[in-house]
């Protein structure tokens, strides 16, 4: 079971637009996470699946918006300050072995900054400040680990990404010096790495690629308990039976919309983002998760057991 959760959210807002120059004319209050109810009865069973789950939206890199670089933690307040959120966030480690928020094995796309982060020391990287998606360089620079995870504690859900290179050893010594256990889950993409995880602490969620019965198998058998599991299933919508089959296990469900299905929603309409949860998916990792949030609110079933995790 995992440690007790002590989930202090603060109110959020959700933006009543699309468009987002016009965010900040159009909130809406929403409810907040019920720490109460969150402490007493975990993070596993409020990820756990039931059929008045509440869904939810991931925000890719941390939810990059314009003047917002993704990974930093400006960029994760900017999202919560309209929806709560999962943030999905990336780890690398530099020369010196100190852990950083950086997607790229190179600085060159969203820093002032050039060349590989492995060759360069933490001294090096502090100095440098984060580009937008639009190419802009902003006031913000690059936070370690550490910092995010003291940041976050009371603030935000993870999800960690750990980076070809970094250890998950030094990872979960991280979660578990913050005491973040209770907010953050650890991204693996295979078995054997989900295993490593579970082994270095078998209280910890775990976001698994399962994008198939036989993948659910292999974890399984590999000893990774379902009520451990968190499951990508791609960025391709499944079958059916594919979400019914990890549903009738417990198993929640995230749906990486980012990319195509992100681009099918703004040439059809956001509405399309209800048809993903409707049809099977639990949380939607997306590029615009202020969009997606908008939109899936709708669903919140709000006289359902699971909405006791919300304050309202």
């Amino acid at each position: 079971m995992i440690r007790q959760f002590k989930f202090l959210f603060f109110l959020v807002v959700l933006v009543g637009c699309n468009d987002q120059k016009n965010i900040s004319e159009n909130l809406e209050v929403v409810p907040s996470f019920n720490a109460e109810a969150l402490e007493s009865e975990g993070l596993a069973s409020f990820l756990s699946w039931s059929a008045d789950r509440i869904p939810l939206v991931s925000a890719h890199r941390g939810g990059p918006y314009p003047g917002f670089p993704e990974n930093a933690i400006e960029t994760f307040e900017h999202i919560l300050a309209y929806t709560p959120a999962v943030i999905e966030c990336d780890i690398a480690m530099t020369k010196d072995s100190v852990l950083v928020m950086m997607h790229d094995y190179t600085l060159d796309r969203t820093t002032n900054g050039s060349g590989e982060v492995s060759e360069k020391t933490w001294a090096e990287l502090q100095g440098l400040y984060l580009i937008d998606h639009d190419g802009q360089l902003t006031d913000y620079r690059i936070p370690t680990l550490d910092e995010v995870l003291e940041w976050g504690r009371g603030k935000a859900l993870f999800t960690l990404d750990v980076k070809r290179g970094v250890p998950f050893e030094m990872v979960v010594t991280a979660v578990e010096q913050y005491e973040m256990e209770d907010y953050a889950a650890i991204i693996t993409y295979n078995a054997n790495a989900a295993v490593e995880v579970h082994e270095l602490n078998s209280e910890l969620m775990i976001s698994v690629g399962i994008g198939n019965v036989d993948a659910y198998e292999a974890h399984s058998s590999m000893g990774i308990p379902d009520e451990n599991m968190i499951a990508f299933v791609g960025t391709r919508e499944p079958d059916q039976a594919h979400f019914d089959f990890l549903h009738d296990k417990g198993i929640s469900t995230i749906l990486g919309v980012l990319g195509n299905l992100d681009r099918q929603a703004i040439a059809r309409g956001d509405s399309t983002y209800l048809g993903f949860v409707k049809r099977g998916a639990d949380v939607l990792a997306t590029d615009r998760p202020i969009e997606a949030a908008n939109t899936i609110k709708s669903l919140w079933p709000e006289t359902s057991n699971k909405y006791k995790f919300f304050n309202k």
